[in-house]
């Protein structure tokens, strides 16, 4: 993939994030007014849910148009990292209301919840369940496009807050049955969602900034090398991320009588076939003669 369609990529991901956030504005002032004036918890819990999906989106929407910053001489690989640190700072955001929404929700549970929230909030959470699951089918089609991880996450957070909605409507139907202590206990189970949604960012983001990589990839990396003519073996082969691209070092074994130009060209043929790789931006190749 050529560069200038990586940069053109990250712009049309933007607008992934806008949209999430504009929805996210919406959803999230709706159930938090008709949560506290009907008197449901979970309707609540899953607003502030959608508040910190706004802090997430508007991270993500920062990172793209840092990423999009060419290189310079303190970021001689580019800007790209830009997108994880903004995850990062995101997963912080989303633990520390996911907690806030978790202590409000388990003092009711044993405070003991008498009156059930009024049927208005089903239909809301079924509606902006609705909204919800229309923005994950636009991003999801939107990041296989421009195959962005930043808006494929956006996409899976999107269906993932979808469902909380569903969850919040049964927990909410639910109570209208004299189970009023049912609505509060759907806020636990959606404050428990947040938090294991925020660990998931912060593992992701901090995986990628330590230098960490999928080796199931370096494996298709080093086997898609092995079949490059002139490469007798693959002696090493590392590989780390940028964003949503990825930098790869490796070192072959070439028969001992080659030439140097024959070696520069079978380093070359390794060089275009790695960066075939939607995600791979740039390679470094050493060679070594074969023993």
């Amino acid at each position: 993939m050529e560069q200038q369609q990586r940069y053109d990529n990250l712009k049309l991901g933007e607008r992934g994030a806008i949209i999430s956030i504009l929805a996210y504005i919406g959803l999230s002032a709706l159930k938090l007014i008709v949560g506290n004036l009907s008197g449901s918890e979970a309707l609540r819990a899953d607003g502030l849910n959608n508040a910190t999906d706004i802090v997430a989106s508007i991270a993500v929407l920062i990172g793209l148009k840092l990423a999009q910053k060419p290189a310079d001489k303190d970021h001689p690989y580019g800007h790209w990292k830009s997108e994880t640190i903004a995850s990062l700072i995101a997963s912080f955001i989303m633990m520390a209301v996911g907690i806030e929404v978790l202590i409000n929700a388990v003092r009711i549970v044993f405070q003991g919840s008498e009156q059930s929230p009024d049927p208005i909030s089903a239909w809301t959470g079924l509606f902006c369940a609705a909204v919800m699951y229309g923005v994950f089918r636009y991003n999801k089609s939107l990041a296989i496009k421009t195959k962005s991880q930043a808006v494929m996450a956006a996409a899976k957070d999107n269906i993932s807050d979808a469902l909380v909605s569903i969850g919040t409507v049964i927990g909410i139907v639910g109570s209208q049955f004299k189970l009023p202590w049912l609505d509060p206990v759907t806020a636990v189970l959606i404050g428990l969602i947040i938090c294991k949604t925020a660990l998931d960012i912060f593992r992701e983001a901090s995986h990628h900034l330590s230098d960490g990589f999928d080796e199931t990839t370096i494996q298709k990396f080093r086997e898609k090398v092995k079949q490059v003519e002139g490469v007798e073996d693959v002696k090493q082969l590392r590989a780390r991320s940028y964003g949503s691209n990825a930098v790869v070092d490796v070192v072959l074994s070439i028969r001992t009588e080659a030439k140097f130009r024959e070696a520069h060209d079978i380093a070359t043929r390794v060089e275009d076939e790695l960066k075939k790789s939607a995600e791979v931006i740039e390679v470094h190749v050493h060679y070594e003669p074969a023993k």
